[in-house]
């Protein structure tokens, strides 16, 4: 006998605690911004009405790292901006994670010199790479999804490792 036959027709749904909790978490994501060059533009872009990012849970933009468990950051990292963006993501509540947006965040792009980090990666672990210099809204969009897929596989044992 299956819970099927057991239960009827009732409308009882079963799942199991990881997935509510991973579900609970992508429709509630909250980013930081982070914008350090053109991919800032975009970014702002992303939450206008016509992409409306909102759709997907992602509200408002936040400035405050205690607030927020994504960190999207669009440009550029100097070797300066390197110990700042580190403590924010350490001030972040765990679960968190980082999303680099377009070529700057993630290689450095055509920007190959000593006062720059050669992606955003040296600094803090990344999660979703987006490409484009710069990536259009459509790419930030397609990177966050890419996220939630990541987020939605996510075992209870795994954030204990990490």
């Amino acid at each position: 006998m299956g819970i099927e036959q057991k239960l009827g027709d009732m409308g009882v749904v079963t799942t199991t605690l990881e997935t509510v909790v991973n579900w609970s978490r992508t429709r509630a994501m909250w980013p930081m911004l982070f914008g350090l060059a053109c991919c800032a533009i975009e970014m702002m872009a992303a939450q206008a009405p016509n992409y409306d990012m909102s759709r997907f849970g992602m509200e408002l933009m936040r400035a405050s790292p205690r607030q927020s468990d994504l960190m999207i950051v669009a440009g550029r990292v100097s070797r300066k901006m390197g110990p700042v963006l580190r403590r924010l993501y350490d001030q972040m509540p765990e679960p968190k994670w980082v999303l680099a947006m377009g070529d700057c965040a993630s290689c450095s792009g055509v920007f190959n010199n000593y006062a720059l980090f050669q992606g955003v990666d040296e600094v803090v672990p990344v999660d979703v790479y987006v490409a484009g210099c710069p990536p259009r809204p459509e790419a930030l969009i397609h990177g966050v999804v890419t996220l939630y897929e990541k987020v939605q596989a996510m075992k209870f044992k795994d954030l204990a490792e990490k």
